[in-house]
């Protein structure tokens, strides 16, 4: 008797419809909201790096999330479109927000730079005064010459004008502070004159003097009201003077004085023979 082979019986074929796949709308979602931070972001031009950044993001995942769409695995087509076109929103607005950005920085460096700017001086002779002063005459030199004498002028480009007077003896007083005991106290007056249009603040106005045969620094004297320095600010049309006092060596023929009045003017520079 012959013997039939089984069969184990085989997978039964599925009937229907398949199970229908979860949309896909991660892309278009992520695209709107990037967009949208975007955007806000653009609004001020200081964060234009970020928004120029979600923008692009945003305008990627939102063409990828309208394919998705197109294709029926993605739900949200117009959260896509949404997002893609906030994303060019914020590119627009990025680069809106470099220009005034780096405009603003240009515009503070060149402040910057005008006023850390020099006004050069032109000398003006002093007249009488200057002619006493080591038998020069008077005669001014030019601005890039040699120093002034006694009773001349520097003019600026800004209406400043400086005078320096010649170098007289100065008896010191008993609680002075800045002279000893062997050299020789001399004092001049410094004037300031605002031929301008503007206040001039004189308090960061720098006076130093050298003096002997080795150009050494010579020593301030505060004796009173002597040596207090400028302080206030000049009206256009007014002036002020100050008087000063510097400690020197006992054979010294010559006071060099220096006066750099503030930062936005060069220092000028008056050869007194004492």
């Amino acid at each position: 008797m012959s013997q039939q082979m089984q069969f184990p019986p085989g997978a039964p074929v599925p009937t229907g419809a398949p199970a229908p796949q979860a949309a896909r709308n991660g892309l278009g979602i992520a695209a709107l909201v990037l967009g949208v931070i975007g955007a806000l972001s653009g609004l001020i031009p200081l964060m234009f790096w970020f928004a120029g950044t979600l923008g692009l993001l945003a305008l990627i995942f939102g063409l990828v999330g309208r394919g998705r769409a197109k294709r029926g695995q993605a739900t949200n087509k117009g959260v896509a479109l949404a997002g893609a076109l906030l994303g060019i929103a914020s590119l627009i607005l990025s680069v809106v927000g470099a220009v005034i950005t780096f405009t603003a920085v240009k515009d503070t460096v060149d402040e910057i730079n005008k006023s850390l700017e020099t006004s050069t001086a032109q000398p003006k002779s002093g007249g009488s005064e200057g002619e006493d002063a080591a038998g020069t005459g008077g005669d001014s030199k030019d601005a890039e010459g040699e120093a002034l004498h006694a009773g001349d002028t520097a003019e600026y480009d800004t209406g400043l004008s400086v005078t320096v007077s010649k170098a007289t003896a100065y008896n010191v007083g008993e609680f002075a502070v800045g002279h000893k005991e062997g050299q020789k106290a001399y004092k001049f007056t410094v004037q300031l004159e605002n031929k301008g249009k503007e206040k001039f603040d004189s308090t960061l106005t720098l006076v130093e003097a050298r003096a002997g045969k080795d150009g050494k620094a010579a020593e301030q004297i505060f004796d009173g009201t002597v040596g207090e320095g400028f302080n206030g600010k000049i009206l256009p049309g007014k002036s002020a003077s100050v008087e000063f006092a510097f400690d020197t060596p006992a054979g010294a023929k010559n006071l060099d004085v220096e006066v750099s009045p503030g930062l936005e003017h060069e220092a000028s520079q008056w050869d007194l023979g004492l």
